[in-house]
């Protein structure tokens, strides 16, 4: 069988393919085209940073898995490796401690402006009055994301004698006490820590999750980045260096890797690497033999431990369940994005004909938009119990309108929300319940939920803002608790929604909540 290497990996990886008598040709200059040459014939690709798209799967007959020597896994189009039964792996482990000492160390070095006094001093100067660095003891960090490399960076930051508050919807209040961290929301961290560290995955919900104005509300000194770019917006960033709006940053990503024209770059107090975070040889090795080890397992049909979607075992699954994976998914996603609390409890309930079913793979799927890539298929209700999140399971044989129902239900404890999905005719994926209301909305594409009070005309006015826009609604499901209650209304949408048009629809005033959603 033959493995295409595509990105430079460790040679222990190298070798532990060629010694399992695989055939392994690697082409470390490659990118997207040149995999779609060769990937006929191929039946295992191990990568890093080359970009794996939907053309890629679908004109690879022999592929079996793509494995990835590092964490990060948004260069690769899992639903459709997942459609065409691909498995996708990743090394979620092997460069965890690399990665938070470049934390650190980053944090250090932009604070305490290392590189200019080294090239002031190796230019032939001696200024040392012309620096004026920051400590990082006193500071209270603030850490966005607490995933196993926020955890890390958070341990390290707290034997510096910081304290320490974090944002990260998805950790239990109780794990964060164990690990000695205040959780809040964004705004609050913002405006209270001295250092912001971010070590959130890129995700739909993180991508550009710090913006200008958050940027402008935060106020303090140090900004740090080392997870991926394009979760916080580099020019704003760059603007607020420049105007000592904010002393230092230390940057090791970017929204375009490598980066041109990029403003970090020509801000005096701004202290950049080129992705360094998990180049060590100690974390290459362990990430070229775990990708190593992903593939040969793949490849011999054995399971497959760090697998990040359902591949690996779908493509036997039983058909009466394979249609609830997305439902399940979908409804998940949905449910976390309407839910304004920090999520401590998800429940999952199947009911009807479902409830005899071997349902392992739905319940899977339901932890996919929590964003954990170091989550693997046959443990994501142990990671999210690692996390503080309670996770209940639960099957009734009865159900009064239909043959199948999934339902999730995410709680902190004072509220819950619920929605609910099922297949209608040729495994067509329906939502039935949105937060308590009855609809019959097909969710895919660009969606928009919004909550109304039950008046006349309400619809015709949000539809007149659509129209404003130049948005064409392709379909709408509309529900009410009581006439003149409170009623829901569920678009789909032929354009995304923008942030100037959410606004104006907030802005009716007979409107209580829109929520846009993207759905895949």
């Amino acid at each position: 069988m033959k493995v295409l290497v595509t990105d430079p990996i460790d040679d222990a990886g190298l070798a532990r393919l060629r010694s399992a008598g695989l055939d392994v040709e690697t082409d470390f200059d490659i990118d997207t085209a040149g995999v779609l040459e060769k990937i006929a014939d191929v039946d295992a690709l191990l990568i890093r940073g080359t970009e794996i798209t939907r053309e890629v799967f679908e004109n690879a007959p022999n592929l079996k898995i793509v494995s990835r020597a590092g964490i990060g896994v948004d260069n690769i189009d899992i639903p459709a490796a997942t459609d065409h039964g691909v498995i996708v792996a990743n090394a979620p482990r092997g460069n965890v401690y690399a990665a938070a000492e470049h934390t650190i160390g980053l944090a250090f070095t932009a604070a305490k402006q290392i590189p200019q006094a080294h090239m002031q001093v190796a230019g032939g100067g001696w200024d040392g009055a012309s620096f004026d660095g920051l400590e990082l003891g006193d500071m209270t960090a603030g850490i966005v994301g607490l995933g196993r490399l926020g955890q890390e960076v958070a341990w390290r930051l707290d034997n510096l004698g910081m304290d320490l508050v974090a944002y990260d919807p998805y950790l239990g209040e109780a794990r964060a006490r164990q690990m000695g961290i205040e959780l809040v929301e964004l705004d609050e961290l913002l405006e209270r820590v001295d250092m912001l560290s971010v070590q959130a995955r890129l995700t739909d919900e993180t991508r550009g999750l710090i913006g200008p104005e958050e940027i402008d509300r935060f106020a303090g000194d140090l900004v740090v980045l080392t997870s991926r770019g394009g979760i916080v917006d580099e020019p704003a960033l760059a603007d607020a260096v420049e105007s000592g709006e904010i002393a230092a940053a230390g940057v090791d990503v970017f929204s375009t890797e490598p980066p041109e024209d990029n403003p970090l770059l020509d801000v005096d107090n701004v202290v950049v690497t080129p992705h360094l975070g998990a180049k060590t040889h100690n974390a290459q090795v362990n990430v070229a033999v775990t990708a190593a080890d992903s593939i040969i397992s793949a490849l011999e049909g054995d399971l497959v431990q760090n697998a990040l979607n359902l591949s690996s075992t779908d493509a036997s699954s039983d058909p009466r369940t394979r249609g609830y994976v997305d439902v399940a998914e979908t409804a998940s996603k949905i449910a976390l994005r309407l839910f304004e609390g920090r999520v401590e409890s998800i429940e999952i309930e199947y009911a009807g004909d479902l409830a005899d079913e071997d349902t392992d793979l739905v319940t899977a799927a339901v932890f996919n938009p929590f964003g954990w890539q170091d989550v693997v298929v046959d443990a994501p209700t142990r990671i999210a119990e690692q996390r503080g999140i309670q996770v209940v399971e639960s099957k009734r044989r009865e159900t009064e309108d239909y043959q199948s129902l999934v339902s999730i239900t995410v709680s902190d404890g004072d509220d819950e929300l619920t929605v609910s999905g099922t297949l209608f005719g040729d495994n067509e994926p329906r939502l039935v319940e949105i937060d308590g209301f009855r609809v019959d909305a097909t969710p895919y594409g660009h969606m928009l939920i919004s909550r109304n009070r039950d008046e006349p005309g309400v619809i015709g006015a949000l539809g007149s803002v659509f129209g404003e826009h130049g948005i064409n609604i392709a379909g709408m499901a509309n529900a009410r608790e009581s006439i003149d209650g409170e009623a829901m209304s569920v678009y789909n949408l032929d354009e995304p929604v923008s942030p100037d048009l959410l606004e104006e629809l907030e802005s009716e005033p007979r409107v209580t909540g829109v929520t846009a959603i993207d759905l895949d």
